[in-house]
This record gives structure tokens, sequence and C-alpha cells, in this order.
């Protein structure tokens, strides 16, 4: 398996991929939009030895408590079903830990599994003071520490791009 960031030629494969393992068109519209307007940091594929795109994880900068911090928000992140529970999920997620702190991301948050995201570091995100703006989330809002020291250093309200509230 190789992964690497996202070239001009996968982005209708990246959105393929997200339209057949999410239960609608959200994410990868979602995918699309923040992509075309340049809401991008860093889309990570995770490809077969012949080039298949099996996996994707995709970052975008928030906010915490209105302030610019550099921190990121990991979503979507997907597996191709027929390779999921191989590890390719975590793959991802561990490059993109690497690679968000060559370029000094701090700190990454992600709504989703808990049980799935601690294994690749997260913390729930209340326990440093950190709530987003979905309700019922306390539980699934998730924080990872880049750099250490870096979660410690906001508290308050994390808002996605203005293109997650297409989700709501």
């Amino acid at each position: 398996m190789l992964i690497r960031s996202e070239a001009p030629a996968d982005i209708l494969l990246i959105d393929a991929l997200l339209k057949s393992v999410f239960e609608t068109d959200a994410e990868a519209n979602l995918v699309m939009r923040l992509r075309e307007n340049g809401c991008r940091t860093l889309s990570l594929v995770a490809c077969t030895d012949d080039g298949e795109v099996i996996g994707h994880a995709f970052f975008s900068p928030v906010t915490v408590a209105g302030q610019e911090t550099n921190w990121q928000g990991l979503a979507p992140l997907a597996v191709r079903e027929d390779h999921r529970h191989q590890g390719v999920g975590l793959a991802l997620l561990a490059e993109a830990q690497a690679t968000l702190a060559d370029f000094d991301y701090p700190t990454v948050v992600v709504l989703g599994d808990p049980n799935y995201y601690q294994q690749a570091g997260y913390q729930p995100a209340l326990k440093y003071g950190l709530t987003c703006s979905w309700p019922g989330t306390e539980e699934a809002f998730m924080v990872l520490e880049v750099v250490p020291g870096s979660v410690k250093q906001y508290q308050g309200l994390v808002e996605y791009c203005e293109e997650f509230n297409a989700l709501a």
C-alpha cells in the first residue's frame, strides 16, 4: 500500500470512493466544495500496489473560539469496504499526523467513532474544554495533539469551514 498526497487525477476516484462508502453524497459534495473553495490543507489517498484508490483522508482549517489557530479538522476519512479492518485508515491517520507536523499544523479535531479514533491517539475534546457546534456530539468530538502542548493553548467552540454547514 502506498499513501500519498492527492493528485488531480485522483479527484474523480476520491469522489467515487466517498459516494460508495457513505449513505449519501453529502461527504463527496463537501470535499468537492472544500477543494473548490481553497479549504484543503491536506488530502491523502491510500492506493493498492496496482494504483487503485482504496482510502482517503481530508483535512481543512478550523477556528477555536473565533481565532485562526492553524488547527485542522479531519473530515472525511474513508476506506473502501473491501479493504476495511486492514489498517488502511490508521495508516492514513499516521501519515497525516507526520505530514501535518512537518508543516507546523499543531492539532487535529475529528467528529467520529471514539473507539476507532482512540486507536490513533485522539482524546475526548471536552477534556480540554473544546466543543463543536453540533449538539449531542460530546463523546464523538475528539482532538489529537500533533505538536506537544498545542491543545492546551486554546479552549472554546471549534468551528469548521462554512462548507460544513450544508451537512447540518
